[in-house]
């Protein structure tokens, strides 16, 4: 069996090939370089990639095979999500893997700015013993101010603790309860501005983010306050920093990050008092290690059909273990309810009920479309591309849950509506210690059969004989009948069998089916 290609763009850790593991055929490539990256990217199920590969348009177009472009690491800037997601293939990454990293070099940049750390280590290394020139100042008892007060945030306030700060915290997100569970006191930004010694930003870059600490945030500062920028360049404006340095409103700062990368010239370059790196926040033996196994097991899942929780072009997030047997039968319904319907609907509830609603069972909708569009397309569907499939093809889709189920503990119902005001149903659950799949209703008739990779299901007026010819024309033509289910509402109304069979029924067997016994509909699922 020919095993999933995984290409290495760039440099990654040992541990990342060891957790990625035997199941994978793995290539190496430069993918700085486009002449070695688009011809390696021809025929592989994944790319490993940092921040010097670019998986454009182009290069995703190139990969014709491409299930996952997994990022070891944070940003995501050098990733097309767009063209990803209408291609169908994940993007994934690695959200918490330098969160402490992060958070330690803001607090090195910060004590850097407080003590003149960097001038004074030049001036000694050029000769010069300036004792009385780099005085500098305590934290204790100072005011630090955190904007954006999210996990990396966090983790500088839990760390400041020992240095006896007053952490101010600025936040439109976190609650002042949350705040003040980690020693913080939730302010405004003008606040913040106003009455902190350091300012430390950990904020995503965004529309919204950008230039937030400007111009007219630095009028509204301490002179003596030092700025420490460690998350994302842009949302410091640099030109005004300079600014206000230049003119003594600003006493210091430490960056990491810069609007523009690489940054190898800035104003604020010229001045003693800001302390500068080239973007070291992720750059640790341990957030790289940690990057890359990562993003290796998430492949691992991908390619292995599973849920990624960190896939950032899938809706869902996390999945509870209580939730994960059922995304299998649900995609299945999904299926079903193609085959049953015959056509895709205008509108699709995925209702759930019963105690399973008590975890989040989003990605049962996602599963849903999975199945539906799966096959009516000769593009492979998964659970990126597939909400979009529906938006081309005008199915709106909702998620309804209720804790009450009747007849079993959980049961799942794929209710759509047809173009032509039809409504079609059908239903699932699990049973039993196995978690056996089973289909226990369509268009509103009562079934319990187990779900098998060959279904049919015939739709008729109840008479007698019906069963008798289903049973000849089927073994006439080598087909056995593995189970089968007749359900009816009324004595001589409408009727419907259900049949899982060993074999495909051959499509001219279908036809004199429906034919002999009158039906109204007749629909085969092959779930092969």
């Amino acid at each position: 069996m020919t095993k999933p290609v995984v290409l290495i763009a760039e440099e990654l850790s040992p541990a990342t090939i060891d957790a990625l593991g035997p199941d994978f055929e793995v290539r190496h490539t430069d993918g700085a370089d486009r002449s070695q990256l688009l011809p390696a990217l021809a025929d592989v199920d994944a790319v490993l990639i940092r921040s010097a590969t670019k998986m454009d348009a182009e290069a995703i177009g190139a990969a014709k095979n491409l299930k996952v472009i997994a990022r070891a690491g944070v940003g995501l800037d050098n990733v097309d999500i767009d063209a990803a997601t209408k291609a169908g293939t994940m993007v994934v990454n690695a959200p918490t893997s330098n969160i402490t990293s992060a958070a330690e070099l803001a607090i090195g940049l910060l004590l850097a700015c407080a003590r003149n750390i960097a001038p004074a280590n030049e001036a000694l290394k050029g000769g010069r013993w300036a004792r009385s020139k780099y005085g500098g100042v305590e934290l204790l008892e100072k005011k630090v101010g955190i904007v954006g007060f999210g996990r990396i945030g966090q983790l500088v306030a839990e760390r400041l603790k020992g240095f006896g700060v007053e952490i101010l915290a600025y936040d439109p997100y976190v609650s002042v309860q949350r705040a003040g569970q980690l020693g913080a006191r939730l302010v405004t930004l003008d606040e913040l501005l106003a009455e902190s010694d350091f300012i430390t930003i950990h904020l995503p870059k965004t529309p919204e983010t950008i230039g937030l600490i400007g111009k007219e945030a630095l009028a509204k500062v301490k002179p003596s306050v030092r700025v420490v920028n460690a998350a994302r360049g842009g949302v410091l404006d640099e030109e005004a920093l300079a600014e206000a340095i230049a003119d003594g409103r600003v006493a210091g700062a430490g960056l990491d990050v810069y609007a523009k990368e690489p940054c190898t010239e800035s104003p604020l370059f010229d001045f003693e008092s800001v302390v500068v790196t080239p973007h070291l926040g992720a750059s640790t033996e341990e957030a790289q290690e940690k990057a890359g196994v990562a993003v290796a097991r998430s492949v691992r899942l991908a390619l292995g059909g599973d849920l990624v929780p960190d896939a950032v072009n899938v809706s869902g997030g996390a999945v509870a273990e209580e939730v994960r047997p059922g995304i299998d039968l649900v995609e299945k319904l999904g299926r079903v309810f193609t085959a049953v319907a015959g056509s895709v609907p205008v509108q699709l509830d995925v209702d759930v009920r019963g105690e399973i609603t008590e975890h989040d069972v989003s990605i049962w909708e996602l599963s849903a479309l999975k199945g539906l569009f799966t096959a009516i397309t000769e593009d492979p569907v998964t659970y990126v591309n597939a909400p979009l499939l529906a938006q081309e093809r005008g199915c709106e889709s909702r998620l309804l849950t209720d804790a009450d189920s009747e007849a079993f503990r959980n049961v799942t119902t794929l209710r759509g509506t047809l173009a032509d005001g039809t409504v079609v149903s059908v239903s699932g659950t699990l049973t039993g210690p196995k978690m056996v799949q089973k289909v226990i209703g369509v268009n509103g008739f009562d079934l319990e059969v187990p779900m098998s990779q060959h279904m049919a299901f015939f739709s008729y007026v109840d008479r007698p004989g019906v069963i008798g010819a289903l049973g000849r024309l089927l073994g006439d033509a080598d087909v056995n009948i593995a189970s089968m289910q007749v359900s009816r509402n009324d004595e001589g109304g409408p009727a419907l069998v259900a049949l899982t069979v060993d074999s495909a029924i051959p499509e001219d067997v279908v036809t004199a089916i429906g034919v002999e016994i009158g039906a109204d509909t007749v629909r085969t699922v092959d779930l092969g």
